[in-house]
Formats: C-alpha cells, sequence, structure tokens
C-alpha cells in the first residue's frame, strides 16, 4: 500500500535561532506547513520545500501571550489560529504577494522548450511570497488543550472543561461556551436519556478531532477516557450535543479520525492503538479492530514503546502512521495489515549488532497526497545530532526530516484495468511489474497483435500472459514522470495502467498525460491551455487504445466524460466528450461498460462502443442506466471503490446461459469498507430481457443492496472466462487488512448434476497471507505485491552523524505468494471436498502445483502434530486422502516428511500409511528417486534389517532400469548401514569418485598395455576404499582395505548383487549395458570376467548374440552390393590389387603389431602367458618411422548421460586413423596414377558405408574388446570380431587357441560357433559371406586342431571349395610381415539404414579397401 524509499531527507531552516521546533500543521489542500518553535511561526512550501516566511513574536508580547503551543489552518488557506500558552488565541491573516511576486522561480538554460509557455500562465512550481499579519488575540481565560477547525468555525477545548466555539471572521459577536458537564453521555444513544451516564465533573478534553461524515468529534478526556460528541441537530449548541463513550478504556492519550472508513483510532498509554467506528443502528462506539506490535515480530520491543504519542492518518485515509513517546515510526493500513515499523531489523540495529537509540518524535505531518512524511524530532535527538551537548542556548538550524513514500495506484484509483499489475506511484516516477516489451518482444510485432486484438479477448495469450512477465524479475520497471507535466501539474493524483501492462496514464492537479512502453515517450497535451482548463475529478481507466476520463470543464464550468484516443495526439479535437449532470467521483471499466459513481449518491451505466461507419477512430458513448444509491449511502465521499462485475449469487447460476457468462450482472460498492453487493432482478418475466438486450432499450434494474463482507480495503475480479478455471475467475477476491485475504468462491454441482437444494451456490473464505496483497493473478493463483527491504549503511557514526543517516537506506522489493492451498484446506474444513478436488485439478497444470499439495500437508502437519490439546477433529486424514488423488501423492508425502522434523513424522504416517507400504507403491509406479526418499525415512523409524531389505530391493531395481547415480548412491547407503554409520548420505549426486581399477576410469592412467597390474599404477589417483568390488589378482596384496568384518561383509554382500547383475547382463546377450553398467559403477569388469571366463563368460548360441549385438548397437546387417555380382570380372585386377596394395599401406592401423608373427611386442608382464597384449590405442605412423609399438594416452571416461544411453566418450578415440590422407600414397604403385573410380566402385562404397554403425557404437564395441580380450573371453572376442567385420581379431583369436592353457571346450565353441555363423549367413544374410570367406584359413586351421576327434569334410562349409580360389592370391600376399599387420578392420559408423553423418574422410578411404578385397573375392 505505502512503501518508504531511500533516505529521509533533512530540510534545514535558511534561519538561525536558539528554538528548536515542535510542532507541525499542513493546510487543508498540503501545500503549505504551518511550523511552530516557541516564539515562532514558519511558513513552508511543498515543493520546493522551502521556507516562505517567519513571524517572530516580540519579547513583550511573548510575555504576555506565552510561548506558542499548536496551529490550525482556515479550510481555504487564508488564516491560521495559533494556541499560546496563556490561554489565548492568535489568529494570523495570511497574505498573498500579488500575481507576480514569487520568491522562488526556476531558471531554464537558454534554448530550453520550457521556456516558450503560454504567455500570462505562470508555472505554479515557483514558490509564491507570503506574508503574516497578526489580528486582534482572543482571551479564553484557561489553558487551552485542544483545538480543530470544523468548516467557518473553530472549537477549542480548555482546561476548565468548556467547549468554545468561534468564527474564523467575526471572533467577538459568535463566541459560545459550552460546559462538558452538561453534556449527556452514555453508552449508546438510543438509551442516551436513562442510561448508564458518564460523569464529567472536572473532566477537561485532551485531545479532539471532527470527523466530516461521521458530524461529530472524537474526544480523549485527561481521565483517559474515550467518547463521541455528536450535534442532535445540525447546530453545536448547548442543549443540542450528546454523547457516547466506550467502556472498560482509561487510557486514552491520543485520537485522529478518519473520514474516508468513518473509523476512529485512539491511541493509548499502553502503546496500542484502539480503532472504533460507530454502530449506525445504535449509535454507540463499537471496536474494529486494534493496531499493536506482536511480540512474534518485534520480541525486544512490543511492550516497550510507552504510551502512543501521535495519530496521522495519510490523506488518502488507506494508512496510518504511529508514533510512540520512546520514539519510532509504524505504518498500518487502514484495518490493520501492519508495513513497516522502523524499532525492528535494520532500523533499530547497526551492522555490528549494536542497538540504535530510536528517533523520538514531537510532532509530524503528512505531505501532499502522502508521498512525503514531515517529521519534526524532539530537540534531544537534533541537539545530538548536531553535537551540542552543552547546556548554553546556541544559535542553529533546525531541521525537518522528510520520509519519501511511494504507493499503490490502487489508494485513489481503484480501477479494474489494475488488477493484474502492480502500480506503485512515488512523487515523480511509476514503478510497475511488468517485464519491459522490447525485451520480450519486437515492438513491431507487439503494435500488430495490440491494435488488431480486442483487449478483453479471452484468446491464450491474454490470459497467459501472467507469470513470464509478471514474475519475471524481481526487478521493477521504473518510468520517469515527464518533467515538463510535473511542474506545472505536481502532485500526481490519478494513475493507471492498461490490462497489457504497456501503458500508463497519470493525473496531477491539471489536465493528463500517458506514456506507452514501446515507444517510450510521453503524450502531453499540446497546447497547454486545455490541460489547464480541465481537472480530473473521478479518476482514469483504460478501455482497449482509449484512456477513460471523467473530469471538470472551467471553462465550461461543467462535469464531462472523456475518451481520448492513445495513438492520436493528446487534443480536445480528437477527444470524444460526454456532459454529465453532476460531479464524478469514480469511475471504473468493465467491458465496454463505463460505470461513474457521482456525488449525489447515484450510478450510472455507459455503453461504449467503436464507430464503424466513421472513417477516424471515434467512439459512441450511450446512457445505459441510473441508479439512485442515496437511500443506502450516508454520505458520497465515503465510497471507497466501485465496480461492475459478472459475479452473481445462487438465484443466477441455474438460469446462465454461456453466452451470458460475463455479463455485467452486480454492482459492487466498497462503502466504507462495508463491501455492498447491487444484483440485477431477475425475478420477473425473462422474455423481457431477450427483447431488451439486443438494443440495449431496457435493462433489468437492481434489487436491494446486500453486505458481503466487512472490513474490505481492496476488491479484485476479472471480466475474462475460462472454462477449466472457472472457480478461480468468477471469484471474487477481497483484501481485509489484519484479517488476511477473503475470497468469495462459487460452488459448482459436478458433472452438471442437479444441486442440492441446502448447498448455497458460492461461499466466502478467509486465508492468512505473508505479503500485503497489491493485484491478483487468478488463473495463475498468485497474489502480487511488495515488501519494504533495507539496506544498513554504516557511514559517519559518532556525535556528528546526521540524523538521516541514522535510518537504513530503504527499497521496495517485488512479492508473490500461492494461495491456492489456504482455500484448497478451508473448502475441506467445510466438508467441501468435492469443490476442492475440482478446483485443484483445475490448477493441476500450474508449475508449483506440487509445492502447493506440500505447503497445505506442512501446515496442517504443524498445527495438529504441535498442538496442546487433543483435537476433535483433526483434519490431517482428509488432506493425505484428498492428496492420494493426484499421482504427486508418494512424492508430496516424501518431500513434506523430510522438510519437518522427525518428531513429527510418526503423526504424519499414522494419516497417510505406513512407509514402507509407500515405498513398495513407489517401486511398483517405477518412481525411482521418490523411493530412494522413502528409504532415508525408513533409515530413521525402522531398524537396520529392514532398511537394508529395501535398500536391496530399491538397488536391483535401479541397476535393472540403469538408474547409475542413484545405484551410486545407495551403494555408499547399503555400506553406511552396515558401519552403523549414523548420518545419511545426501541424495543429491556429488561429483563422482574416482573407481576401482576396473572399467573405463582405468583406461585414464594407461597407455597401450591393458593388462598393466594395479601395482604399477600411482597409488595417489585411487582411493582404494571406496573401491566397489572385490580385489582380484595383483591388487589383492592391499588387504587393509577391509578395516573391519562388518565392512568386509558389507562390501562382500554388495559384490554379489553386483556380480549377479553383470551375470544376468551377460547371460541375457546385453552387452551395451554390461559396459555401462561396469563404466558408471566402477565395476571391475577384467576381474570378474577373468573369473567367469568358463561359467558366465561363455557363448551358447553365437547366431543370437550376433543378432542381438546389431539391435543393441544399432548395428546395420551387411547387404551385398548387387552390381559386383552382374560384372564378375570387370577391371578385376585392378580392383584386386588396388585391394591388396592400399591394405598393405595400411599398416598404422592394424590391431595387431607388424610383428606380430616374428616376435612379440615389448610390453608389461601380464597375467596370462598366452594372452599378449592389444594396442589399444591409435598409432599415428608416418611412412618412414618404423613399425614399432609406440604409446599413446587415451582418455576413456564414462559420460553420464540421461537414460541408459552411455557413451563411451574418449579424448582420442579407438578409432584407427588412416595414413592415406597423410601422403601415403607413395606406397601406391605408379600403374595406379591413372586409376579412376568407375560408376559401379562408387556404389561400391556407399554399400559399404551403408553397412556401418554408429561412430559411438563402433567406439564402444572396441572398448568391450578389449575388456574381452583382457579378460581371455575369446568366444566373445568372436562374436564382436564378426560384427566389427574385422579378420585381424580373427586371426589373433585363433591363434591364441593354439595355446595349450586354453580349454579344448573354448575351442570347439568358437568352432562351432563360426560354423554355426557361416550357415546363418548362407540362408539368412548373404552380407557376412565375403567377410567369412576372407575367414577361411582360420576356419581351416580349427577343422583341422579338431580333426583328430573328427573328419574335417563333415565341417566343410558349403561355399568353402567356390571360395578357395578367389582368396588363395590374398593369402599369399598376405604372407610377408607387412601384409600380416596390413589387413585393415572393417571400421564403422553409421545408422541402421543410413551412411553415417560423421564418418571422417579416412574411414571412407578404408572403405575403399575393403571394398576392393570383396570384390576380388567374389569375381
Amino acid at each position: 500500500m505505502y512503501f518508504i524509499t531511500g533516505w529521509p531527507r533533512r530540510l534545514l531552516c535558511p534561519l538561525r535561532s536558539e528554538e528548536e521546533p515542535f510542532h507541525i500543521q499542513p493546510s487543508s489542500q498540503r501545500f503549505y506547513f504551518a511550523v511552530l518553535s516557541e516564539t515562532q511561526l514558519s511558513i513552508w512550501f511543498s515543493r520546493p520545500s522551502v521556507l516562505i516566511v517567519s513571524y517572530v513574536e516580540s519579547a513583550k508580547a511573548a510575555a504576555q501571550f506565552g510561548f506558542y503551543q499548536r496551529a490550525e489552518w482556515r479550510p481555504d488557506d487564508s488564516m491560521i489560529a495559533v494556541v499560546a500558552a496563556n490561554g489565548y488565541i492568535l489568529l494570523f491573516d495570511v497574505v498573498g504577494g500579488g500575481e507576480d511576486k514569487y520568491l522562488y522561480e526556476p531558471v531554464y538554460p537558454k534554448g530550453s522548450p520550457r521556456v516558450k509557455v503560454t504567455p500570462g500562465y505562470k508555472e505554479e512550481q515557483c514558490a509564491p511570497a507570503l506574508s503574516l499579519e497578526m489580528k486582534r488575540p482572543v482571551d479564553l481565560e484557561a489553558p487551552i488543550t485542544s483545538l480543530q477547525s470544523m468548516q467557518e468555525d473553530l472549537v477549542v477545548s480548555t482546561a476548565d472543561g468548556f467547549l468554545h466555539i468561534l468564527h474564523w471572521n467575526g471572533v467577538s459577536n459568535g463566541r459560545k461556551a459550552i460546559n462538558l458537564c452538561t453534556v449527556p453521555f452514555s453508552l449508546d444513544l438510543q438509551s442516551s436519556r436513562g442510561g448508564p451516564s458518564l460523569d464529567l465533573n472536572g473532566v477537561h478534553i485532551r485531545d479532539m478531532e471532527y470527523c466530516v461524515t461521521l458530524d461529530g468529534f472524537a474526544v480523549v478526556f485527561d481521565d483517559g477516557r474515550l467518547g463521541f460528541i455528536t450535534p442532535v441537530a445540525n447546530r453545536f449548541t448547548t442543549d443540542q450535543l450528546q454523547g457516547v463513550w466506550a467502556a472498560d478504556v482509561t487510557d486514552g492519550t491520543c485520537v485522529a479520525v478518519n473520514n474516508k472508513y468513518r473509523l476512529m483510532a485512539f491511541g493509548c498509554a499502553s502503546g496500542s492503538v484502539l480503532v472504533y467506528m460507530i454502530d449506525t443502528t445504535t449509535g454507540s462506539m463499537q471496536l474494529s479492530h486494534r493496531l499493536e506490535l506482536t511480540p512474534k515480530h518485534y520480541p525486544d520491543i512490543w511492550n516497550k514503546t510507552g504510551p502512543v504519542k501521535l495519530i496521522q492518518w495519510s490523506p488518502d485515509y488507506s494508512v496510518v502512521m504511529v508514533t510512540w513517546e520512546c520514539g519510532g515510526l509504524s505504518l498500518w493500513s487502514v484495518f490493520g495489515a501492519h508495513l513497516i515499523c522502523t524499532l525492528g531489523e535494520d532500523f533499530a540495529y547497526r551492522s555490528d549488532g549494536t542497538k540504535k537509540e530510536p528517533t523520538k518524535i514531537s510532532s509530524m505531518s503528512w505531505g501532499a497526497e502522502g508521498y512525503h512524511l514531515w517529521v519534526i524530532t524532539s530537540s534531544e535527538a537534533s541537539r545530538r545530532s548536531d553535537g551540542d551537548m552543552e547546556s548554553t542556548p546556541t544559535l542553529q538550524q533546525a531541521g525537518i526530516l522528510q520520509f519519501q513514500f511511494i504507493k499503490s495506484a490502487l489508494t485513489v484509483n481503484p480501477c479494474t484495468s489494475n488488477q493484474e499489475q502492480v502500480l506503485l506511484i512515488g512523487e515523480d516516477r511509476l514503478y510497475l511489474t511488468c517485464g519491459d516489451p522490447a525485451q520480450a518482444h519486437t515492438p513491431s510485432e507487439q503494435h500488430l497483435s495490440r491494435d488488431s486484438s480486442p483487449l478483453y479477448s479471452t484468446s491464450p495469450s491474454s490470459v497467459s500472459q501472467g507469470l513470464s512477465t509478471l514474475l519475471g524479475h524481481r526487478h521493477w520497471h521504473v518510468v520517469q514522470i515527464h518533467s515538463t507535466y510535473l511542474e506545472s501539474n505536481w502532485p500526481i493524483r490519478y494513475a493507471a495502467i492498461d490490462t497489457q501492462g504497456q501503458c500508463m496514464a497519470v493525473a496531477g492537479r491539471r489536465g493528463f498525460a500517458h506514456y506507452s512502453s514501446f515507444t517510450r515517450k510521453w503524450k502531453l497535451f499540446g497546447n497547454i491551455t486545455q490541460e489547464q482548463n480541465m481537472t480530473v475529478t473521478g479518476g482514469l481507466a483504460w478501455w482497449n487504445d482509449y484512456i477513460v476520463v471523467a473530469c471538470y470543464n472551467f471553462i465550461d464550468q461543467q462535469e464531462e466524460l472523456r475518451l481520448y484516443l492513445r495513438s492520436s495526439n493528446l487534443d480536445n479535437a480528437f477527444a470524444d466528450i460526454t456532459k454529465l449532470h453532476s460531479d464524478t467521483l469514480l469511475l471504473n471499466v468493465f467491458r465496454n461498460m463505463v460505470i461513474l459513481f457521482r456525488a449525489d449518491c447515484s450510478i450510472c451505466l455507459y455503453n461504449i462502443e467503436r464507430r464503424k461507419d466513421s472513417p477516424n477512430a471515434s467512439v459512441s458513448i450511450e446512457l445505459l442506466q441510473e441508479v439512485s444509491m442515496s437511500r443506502y449511502i450516508p454520505h458520497p465521499a465515503l465510497v471507497v471503490s466501485v465496480t461492475l462485475t459478472s459475479v452473481r449469487t445462487e438465484t443466477g447460476i441455474t438460469l446462465k446461459a454461456p453466452q451470458q457468462a460475463c455479463v455485467a450482472e452486480s454492482i459492487m460498492l466498497n462503502l466504507a469498507g462495508q463491501l455492498i453487493m447491487l444484483q440485477r432482478d431477475r425475478s420477473g418475466p425473462q422474455v423481457r430481457e431477450k427483447e431488451a438486450l439486443p438494443n440495449h432499450k431496457k435493462l433489468l434494474p437492481f434489487c436491494p443492496p446486500v453486505v458481503l463482507a466487512q472490513c474490505v480495503e481492496n476488491v479484485w475480479t476479472t471480466c475474462r472466462s475460462n472454462r477449466k478455471k472457472h472457480h478461480l475467475l468468477e471469484a471474487l477476491w477481497l483484501a481485509c487488512g489484519e484479517a488476511g485475504m477473503k475470497v468469495w468462491l462459487p460452488l459448482f454441482p459436478r458433472d452438471h448434476r442437479k444441486p442440492h437444494s441446502f448447498l448455497s451456490r458460492r461461499i466466502m473464505l478467509p486465508f492468512h497471507i505473508n505479503i500485503y496483497p497489491l493485484a491478483v493473478l487468478f488463473e495463475d493463483a498468485l497474489v502480487l505485491g511488495a515488501t519494504n527491504e533495507t539496506v544498513l549503511y554504516d557511514g559517519l557514526q559518532g556525535p556528528r552523524e546526521p540524523l538521516e543517516a541514522h535510518f537504513p537506506f530503504c527499497t521496495v522489493e517485488r512479492t508473490s505468494q500461492i494461495y491456492l492451498h489456504h482455500i484448497l484446506r478451508q473448502l475441506l474444513v467445510r466438508n467441501l471436498g468435492e469443490q476442492a478436488l475440482l478446483l485443484a485439478q483445475s490448477c493441476a497444470g500450474l508449475p508449483y502445483f506440487p509445492h502447493v499439495l506440500e505447503l497445505m500437508v506442512h501446515v496442517v502437519l504443524e498445527e495438529e502434530a504441535t498442538s496442546r490439546e487433543p483435537i476433535p477433529d483433526p483434519l490431517l486424514p482428509t488432506v493425505a486422502k484428498f492428496i492420494t488423488e493426484f499421482p504427486l501423492f508418494l512424492q508430496t508425502i516424501v518431500h513434506c516428511a523430510r522438510k519437518t522434523e522427525y518428531a513429527l513424522w510418526n503423526y504424519l504416517f499414522a494419516a497417510v500409511g505406513n512407509p514402507k507400504d509407500l515405498f513398495e507403491e513407489c517401486l511398483m509406479a517405477q518412481d525411482l528417486d521418490t523411493a530412494a526418499s522413502y528409504l532415508i525415512i525408513l533409515q530413521n523409524m525402522e531398524v537396520p534389517a529392514v532398511s537394508r531389505q529395501h535398500a536391496t530391493l530399491l538397488f536391483n531395481t535401479a541397476l535393472e532400469q540403469g538408474k547409475w547415480d542413484l545405484c551410486r548412491h545407495m551403494i555408499r547407503f547399503l555400506k553406511a548401514i552396515g558401519s552403523g554409520e549414523s548420518e545419511t548420505p545426501p541424495l543429491t549426486p556429488t561429483t563422482q569418485e574416482p573407481s576401482s581399477t576396473g572399467g573405463f576410469e582405468f583406461f585414464r592412467h594407461r597407455s597401450i598395455s591393458l593388462s598393466q597390474s594395479a601395482d604399477s599404477l600411482n597409488p595417489g589417483k585411487f582411493n582404494l576404499q571406496k573401491t566397489l568390488s572385490m580385489p582380484s589378482g595383483p591388487s589383492a596384496k592391499s588387504g587393509d582395505r577391509w578395516s573391519r568384518d562388518s565392512d568386509c561383509a558389507e562390501n562382500m554382500y554388495i559384490d554379489m548383487m553386483l556380480w549377479r547383475h553383470a551375470r544376468r547382463l551377460l547371460e541375457e546377450v546385453r552387452l551395451k549395458d554390461l559396459g555401462c553398467f561396469s563404466a558408471q559403477l566402477g565395476f571391475e569388469l577384467i576381474g570378474w570376467l577373468c573369473k567367469e571366463r568358463t561359467r558366465a563368460a561363455r557363448v551358447d548360441n553365437f547366431v543370437t548374440a550376433l543378432k542381438r549385438l546389431h539391435q543393441d548397437f544399432l548395428w546395420p546387417f551387411p547387404v551385398i552390393p548387387a552390381c559386383s555380382v552382374s560384372s564378375p570380372y570387370k577391371n578385376g585386377r585392378y580392383r584386386a590389387v588396388l585391394g591388396t596394395r592400399l591394405l598393405k599401406s595400411q599398416s598404422a592401423d592394424s590391431l595387431l603389431n607388424s610383428e606380430m608373427d616374428t616376435a612379440p611386442p615389448h610390453v608389461a608382464p601380464s597375467r596370462h602367458s598366452w594372452l599378449d597384449s592389444l594396442g589399444a590405442e591409435p598409432k599415428e605412423m608416418d611412412t618412414a618411422s618404423s613399425h614399432g609399438p609406440q604409446p599413446q594416452e587415451a582418455f576413456l571416461s564414462p559420460l553420464i548421460s540421461k537414460g541408459d544411453e552411455c557413451s563411451i566418450g574418449s579424448a582420442t578415440d579407438l578409432t584407427e586413423t588412416s595414413s592415406m590422407v597423410d601422403g601415403d600414397w607413395t606406397m601406391v604403385d605408379e600403374n595406379f596414377s591413372t586409376l579412376s573410380l568407375t560408376q559401379s566402385e562408387l556404389e561400391h562404397i556407399s554399400m559399404e558405408l551403408a553397412n556401418k554403425g554408429p561412430h559411438k557404437s563402433q567406439v564402444q564395441l572396441r572398448y568391450l574388446l578389449h575388456i574381452f580380450m583382457e579378460a581371455g573371453c575369446l568366444e566373445w572376442c568372436v562374436v564382436i570380431g564378426l560384427i566389427l567385420r574385422d579378420t585381424n581379431i580373427i586371426k589373433q583369436v585363433v591363434s591364441f587357441l593354439d595355446s595349450p592353457e586354453v580349454p579344448a571346450e573354448t575351442v570347439q565353441s568358437v568352432r562351432n560357433g563360426l560354423l554355426a555363423v557361416d550357415a546363418w549367413a548362407s540362408s539368412d544374410c548373404l552380407g557376412y559371406k565375403p567377410f567369412l570367406s576372407l575367414l577361411r584359413p582360420q576356419l581351416q586351421k580349427l577343422l583341422e586342431a579338431a580333426a583328430e576327434q573328427v573328419q574335417p569334410e563333415v565341417f566343410q562349409p558349403s561355399g568353402a571349395s567356390k571360395l578357395a580360389e578367389p582368396t588363395s592370391p590374398r593369402t599369399e600376399e598376405s604372407r610377408g610381415p607387412v601384409a600380416l599387420g596390413a589387413s585393415l578392420p572393417a571400421e564403422a559408423a553409421g545408422g541402421a539404414a543410413r551412411p553415417m553423418e560423421d564418418c571422417p574422410e579416412e574411414e571412407q578411404e578404408e572403405q575403399t579397401v575393403d571394398e576392393g578385397a570383396y570384390d576380388c573375392t567374389l569375381s
């Protein structure tokens, strides 16, 4: 509502004086302020804040009259009455200095456009020159305690118990004195003649204030009692007064009245403020609410403030400022919502934690429109600030503090277009919540969409505008109000923003101006006389692209309703003007209707339509209906807001047709905090309406008003409709001060059933929120607000610290709050679960809906579980049952539990169910992350055996689903249970620990040799305590790994599960999953495979395994190019030679060392003598370099990616790089220099490319090949060699099979497997035949090895005889040492049916090699 901003300003009085000012009194318009010191009366101007005139009493007169005490202005600012201590009232005339006399005038630089103003027009910016002339003093012969201006009279109370009524002009003859003892006082006006009366003997009035709308005085007596004095007739005379008093209050100190809400705020010696209202039926004083600091928010000071010293309502009566004897300022909204207090937080403490002394205040007053609070601090505070601690009086400059405020635009202009936007007005700037359109869209786009679509469309774009722009960031969009407009029209009285939040309009003393975010420019009246000839009286509102203004025309002396188009120049020539009969006080817009509230207490409805016929955009305004409200409204100033809505009570809902859903059904009036509703009267025949509506001849009359709610500060409704969220969009939202918010919610029958007769159609639900609401986002179920934040600044501490630096720097932050959980809870409390479900389902798509459910459980749980008394009807079971209707039930409960203290868990799970059952539900629903959260709860609530059992279940499921992060946490969790660690590991993954010597991690630290033992590694690289699997091989030496028996058992238990999972994967031929499992969990695959070599790591069916690998790694089955069959010998020689020669040049790429057949390579000693090392890393070699092994680091690290798509990322891929591109063509014969590739050869190349799988798959397969080679699982090596179509792999395996250490069944298995694959290829996959034919010698070798048991002819493959001859050149060629290593592995990298996208150039070259070989064999 109101927010402090920045630091307070300090105004220094230019005149030095020994006296301290102690009282400030504003004039009626608050443009002038009278400041009193003991013998001095000064008048200050508001803008600029300067001293105009100072009157100093002579010593002789001061001795006669006594020191000044307080002052009062005449309503027309022409006189000031000053109370002097000896019972005198001194009257001063305020005399203007004539037309051209100004004390201060603005000076502009040369060439400034502001100089060229209309001749004869004087800018209001200048401070006028005034003088003070003292008239004859009035002696009342008793000390004066209070002084109050009342229309043309001055009411004075004296210490002898009299009330004097003086005329401002003819003082002598107009004096009347009323003795308080003669005024009858009672508890209410009905019993005033005979009830208990108040004895007023010897009692006088200590403080009083006149209330215009109640027509009476609120008074505080010197004995602390409170009362209200009102005239029976219209004149104040002795026998015509009567009073009521408030029972049970005897410590009143001061009073302030609120004319708009008819409230009287009485300060008490206890430090609290009691706000009373007058009961309209009995006339008694009733306590409305209290304003007091709560021990919850102000534990140090709430009961140490001392008595209330001063209370000041803001000029618009929406907030009240209070100060106490001990100092400090506190601000409340009219019905008690606490906004600001300077007795706590940064106001009360320095940054080092030391406490500041609160600033004591002797007088304060609001400035014009509430943008400033003028504060005079008490003398010791200002003396302290100037550092003069001596008692001798010195000449000094007095200071006045000026606090700066920004306030919500709703305080004075509560119109519908501000409903979803927060708009704050400062003295010279606007604060908006909406995002900058230039960032969100290009301006041109915005212009188009804006001008073509109607503003109130229910298109998704206008509906969903909310969250992104309104909650995009914490910063305000600040718009500086145009200085030219401000200079002559300060202060800004009204501001309005359109529904899109892109256009603003402001109105000051005269005229108005508007601003567009698209152009970032202000539009002012081109003709300054037009601006100065109108003043906005009833407010501003936007209708589509028009500004609707209710104003007074000074030339015609006529009230008018005007519409100005935003896009045209601001000029009356472009305005549509309608003359009005009476002054307009309030204005609002609903769809195409304008509603006006007038000073004669009547309401007018107008219809606005764009004229279709006229070429320029003009509108027609037509009066639809007038409703007189004078019977119900005692005073027009009491109406706070007027709104048209489509809301109606039960009578309408059954009759409501869809197309009428947004017709203006009712009028909402906020009458001094009472929300009054007038509905259309549908009791008559409905036929009339159908005839009348199309041409607006006759609208339905309104029923008598109904009171909906009390203590209402603001009302929000929307004119949009949305079938999916009709609960929220047809509701009425109310801000009710300290009572929080209320929502008047419609209740709909479910599935269009007939509603129950006993169910009302609407319900009023109260709920508390932590922020002051300034706007409601209807569909998003959010309340937007703002809050004051402070920034401490420790500048000049010590005696020289200026007074303003005593305060922190204040900023205003945007805030928002969810309210949905409050409403759902209120519905459940009232047994309206069905309605709650409908409402919740309509909002289930909101991003924070899970948070809403959590909040609801949390709030109810905290309240019920911590309650001291047993709760007869607990709500938690109902809430739990309600949440089970949503799929988020399991997450909601566990998140809520983990954010709640452990002591409340039993209560929670007693209501929602056993956590073991909930854990199992999570597993069944495959929601493993939530299950893991339940595990932590089980660990705290159950014995370790139960947690271990459930953890094992979850671990196995996570392994199965490849949730590796979760698996890692589960391993840690199981270890923690085993070792009895009390703390639970966090479920958020931290950086991955270095895993054991198996898996991808191992390759990081190795060069060529893969069989190197772990001992030779740098021990610093691994934390072996963290190893996840049992040691195998040499690394078993580190026996101190298992520190305790239990730890060892725990590790064994975990390893058993990991082994079981690995065995399953291998048996199901899920090699890809096995690789991911090993890499992600650091499973020592090689060690395990060594143990399982003769068990799980066997291949039962080569064909099935091959097919499964094709499927898992997205590897296409090879196909035979058609052209190679059709042209058997075409260019055969060239191709054959090309094939073999190019193969020779590929020595760098062979997996085997080039001297493989003569001597084994020099590598580290391996575990298995027969298992020689394989060069795992690419070796780049020039033709010039030797063919010895050249080690190169390969960095293989697991890539943790979503799902189970685990790629083996490596800095240096395990693919062979061709040296062909590096100028290796020198090895090709000169015969080939003229070689050109034919069409068919190009087809071969493309066909071969199509036979490759993705590059990633190739890397993964190569990696697995190394693992199996190292572990000695030769059968798997053969299968992978087959899918990669790499003859070298098969050759190598066959050479290993000769070793005596290889069991015979392995040899048998490989031979049978190859034969089975050959048979399958012959029948089902001919694409494999060319490759299998290359393996003919190896197969032959195997058959010979088995010839002792079986005759080789039996195993002769069907195509072997045909294939023998073509392959012979190949085998002969390959006998030399170079040629042996030259046969090239078939690289692969492409999709199942498409050539590979990212295939490097060299791989294509290699393809030509293989191509030649295949073609040769087939021809």
